[in-house]
């Protein structure tokens, strides 16, 4: 049996989240156990660095396999995206020691969440952004953000997928403007539960003036879930990078 790790990319607006479900609903996880179990002709589980949402999207999930395979690994790798339906892609494949974890020996994890931002809808861009009519001023939404770098309590944003601990430090948290999209880009050790999406939401409200950037830090500094603002809708969520001490796909 070798250990493979793999970079994966995913369309999520077809798949109820990344995490095999009890139900027969499609989850990125189970469409990628399906298609590594028609190879290896037994079932095969696959661990992933984070879930994601319903109708999230990934460039930079990671995920790890254990499989008997006897030819080499790029025959793997051209074998499963052969397998693998259009709307998720295997981007690198190597092996890795037994003991890898994506999930927990990650040490950063990197989101964007991108607002389209225009007076008029655009039907192209409904399954990876949301459309917000109202003029946002990312500049004062920069502002309210800076208040998240570092080492704070989240309980506002979100819970924590396991225990108590709703503390997590921030290394970056940023908008900026391209024409009409406004993408946040936001760094850290890890993530509660909707953690990014409810702050996107709460920053909103800062862009359109509902809140200013004293009622942001105050909610924020609040820990309480029920001070929250707008949860933003799961399509414009994307986890773009993890980042390992012992992994680097340009090995």
């Amino acid at each position: 049996m070798r250990t493979y790790a793999a970079l994966i990319a995913y369309d999520g607006t077809e798949y109820h989240g990344f995490q095999r479900q009890v139900e027969t609903q499609p989850t990125v996880q189970s469409t990628v156990e399906n298609a590594l179990s028609r190879l290896a002709r037994q079932p095969v589980t696959v661990l992933g660095s984070g879930r994601t949402d319903s109708g999230v999207h990934a460039v930079g999930q990671v995920i790890t396999f254990s499989l008997a395979w006897q030819h080499h690994d790029e025959d793997l790798h051209r074998a499963l995206n052969a397998n693998l339906p259009e709307d998720i892609a295997i981007l690198q494949l190597k092996q890795v020691p037994s003991s890898f974890h994506p999930r927990y020996d990650a040490q950063r994890r990197t989101y964007e969440y991108t607002i389209y931002n225009d007076p008029i809808r655009n039907p192209i861009k409904r399954n990876f952004s949301w459309h917000v009519y109202k003029y946002l001023d990312e500049e004062k939404m920069n502002q309210a953000a800076k208040s998240l770098l570092g080492t704070h309590n989240f309980a506002t944003f979100g819970q924590p997928p396991q225990g108590n601990n709703y503390v997590r430090e921030l290394f970056l948290a940023k908008w900026t403007r391209s024409g009409s999209d406004l993408t946040f880009r936001v760094e850290a050790n890890a993530f509660l539960y909707r953690m990014v999406r409810s702050i996107v939401g709460s920053l909103k409200l800062v862009g359109d003036g509902t809140w200013t950037i004293k009622e942001f830090v105050r909610a924020f500094k609040a820990e309480n879930r029920h001070e929250c603002g707008t949860v933003a809708p799961p399509q414009g969520l994307c986890l773009v990078s993890i980042t390992y001490k012992n992994l680097s796909w340009l090995d």
